[in-house]
């Protein structure tokens, strides 16, 4: 079926759950208020049905190529997010398949989006706590003109944030840009009750993981530790 060890996929993404319910509990939360989303990336389509075999249930995609690919061969078996950069071209090929968007970056996306949907889809924003050059998402001084804008057209909604801290080898270094999206989700979800829900956050990958449950994640996505054991 596949050319990878599902007993060990299994094992280490069982793991993986049980880091992040425990991170969770220590943030005083409940211990299944955080999903695991597997990126995708580091899989092959052929080898997708490892994937269900080891119960991996989400699975986020960064490219629409890779999602076709997967969903062909594994079809509803598993749920699909887009976690990536996505282009405006390919909005109409993914929003078919995808449960959520996690990372709308510009309002020029999301007016696609919203040409796009017959009805209200719900997705994240992108924030970029870290202000960094190299990467996508709304800066901290904008985020409220934008949620704004995004008010004004019928068809999205903002279900949440996802960031993306700087890169690190200490996970702890994430803490405080996971803290800052926590509080600006938690202000925004008073502030727009009712037309939008920020009840969402995306943040965390396989360096961080842990921290991020443990500072308010919903969806953490991970892939990299769960495929390489020694990493």
């Amino acid at each position: 079926m596949s050319g990878l060890d599902v007993d060990g996929l299994r094992e280490r993404y069982l793991d993986a759950r049980r880091q992040v319910e425990d991170a969770a509990v220590r943030g005083g939360r409940s211990a299944d208020s955080v999903e695991v989303v597997f990126a995708g990336k580091y899989v092959a389509a052929e080898d997708a049905p490892a994937l269900v075999a080891a119960g991996i249930g989400v699975v986020g995609e960064n490219r629409l190529q890779d999602l076709e690919a997967k969903r062909a061969v594994v079809g509803d078996s598993l749920v699909f997010d887009f976690i990536g950069h996505l282009q405006r071209r390919k909005v109409k090929s993914v929003l078919p398949h995808v449960r959520l968007i996690h990372a709308v970056d510009s309002l020029e996306l999301v007016d696609e989006i919203d040409r796009r949907s017959e009805r209200p889809v719900t997705v994240l924003c992108q924030v970029n706590v870290a202000g960094e050059s190299t990467k996508s998402g709304i800066v901290l001084t904008e985020i409220d003109r934008f949620v704004q804008a995004v008010s004004e057209r019928d068809n999205v909604v903002l279900g949440g944030l996802m960031t993306l801290p700087p890169a690190t080898s200490t996970p702890g270094s994430s803490r405080p840009y996971f803290a800052a999206l926590r509080e600006l989700c938690e202000r925004l979800a008073r502030e727009w009750s009712g037309r939008h829900e920020f009840r969402d956050l995306s943040m965390g990958t396989s360096q961080d993981f842990v921290i991020a449950a443990e500072e308010g994640a919903t969806r953490v996505r991970i892939g990299r530790s769960v495929i390489n054991p020694s990493r």
